[in-house]
């Protein structure tokens, strides 16, 4: 953590912000803010995701990692399927990024009744299928070519309407973390 000091210092420059501009952008008080800058205090994962979205940053970024170039392309005859929680996913885009982008495939009666609480943002776009969402206390009803786009903090759940089930483009700014299985259900062998 002793990068995240001058990094954070460095990117608000960079961003030609002020810190009282930063930090009130943040919801943070400039003197917190000097705090984290200067390394007396240590930022918790939402003020860091926070300060990456103002920065027009990575959190990856802001913690100073240097991940190597990595292809911009996807083919979809190098996209594996991944089996997590009865739902299939295949990687849009390359791994490591500050943003996550999945095809899945969610069949019928698969985890609609799971709850998804985490720090980020999703989108998602229904390609096939339809998709029933529930964000906080209101259900939606999402045909082929609807979308959202949603603060992941809100309480979520997805399921498939159809009997075939619903097929997504789904990205999401979930970090890398143990947390991940909030979003993504468990893998093989693991209990929600």
């Amino acid at each position: 953590m002793p990068v995240v000091a001058p990094q954070l210092r460095a990117l608000r420059r960079r961003a030609s912000l002020t810190l009282e501009a930063a930090a009130r952008a943040a919801g943070l008080s400039p003197a917190h803010l000097s705090r984290l800058e200067t390394g007396q205090r240590q930022p918790s994962l939402p003020m860091l995701l926070a300060l990456a979205r103002i920065y027009g940053t990575t959190v990856s970024e802001l913690l100073g990692e240097r991940v190597a170039d990595r292809d911009a392309v996807v083919h979809a005859a190098d996209m594996e399927p991944t089996a997590a929680g009865g739902w299939t996913y295949w990687q849009a885009g390359a791994p490591g990024r500050g943003m996550q982008a999945l095809r899945v495939h969610v069949p019928y009666g698969a985890q609609g009744d799971i709850v998804r609480v985490h720090p980020g943002e999703e989108w998602l776009y229904v390609l096939k299928g339809r998709l029933r969402l529930r964000l906080g206390d209101t259900t939606h009803r999402l045909a082929p070519g609807d979308s959202a786009h949603f603060d992941s903090l809100t309480p979520h759940r997805i399921a498939a309407q159809d009997q075939g089930g619903v097929e997504l483009l789904f990205v999401h700014t979930l970090l890398q973390s143990p947390t991940a299985t909030l979003c993504l259900g468990p893998t093989h062998g693991e209990t929600p």
